[in-house]
């Protein structure tokens, strides 16, 4: 009997804690649910961010920002490099912060 309780204190003990204490219906971090959702969170919208916010973006200025703005709506954020408003090369650089948000 004493061995059995050691094997269940190990068992307990090397149980990832994530799964472990999580609430009811809960999904564990782990499965990759919970990053991508933040993620998203902090892309810019290229259909409704303002002059500032996409000026702040890199390769971005004033005047790129005029064109990305005159341009919406975008039915994808490619649509920045298939509507020639931006390079490719700057296209590559912002790709991972941006979103067209489709109303």
């Amino acid at each position: 009997m004493r061995l059995s309780s050691i094997f269940a204190v190990a068992a307990f003990c090397c149980a990832p804690l994530s799964g472990a204490l999580a609430l009811p219906g809960a999904v564990p971090a782990d499965r990759g649910i919970a990053p991508i959702v933040l993620a998203a969170e902090g892309l810019l919208d290229i259909n409704s961010a303002t002059k500032k916010e996409l000026s702040a973006l890199p390769g971005i200025g004033d005047v790129r920002s005029d064109a990305i703005i005159k341009g919406r709506p975008y039915k994808g954020k490619d649509d920045l490099v298939q509507k020639n408003i931006i390079p490719d090369s700057v296209y590559q650089q912002i790709k991972d912060k941006i979103i067209a948000k489709q109303k």
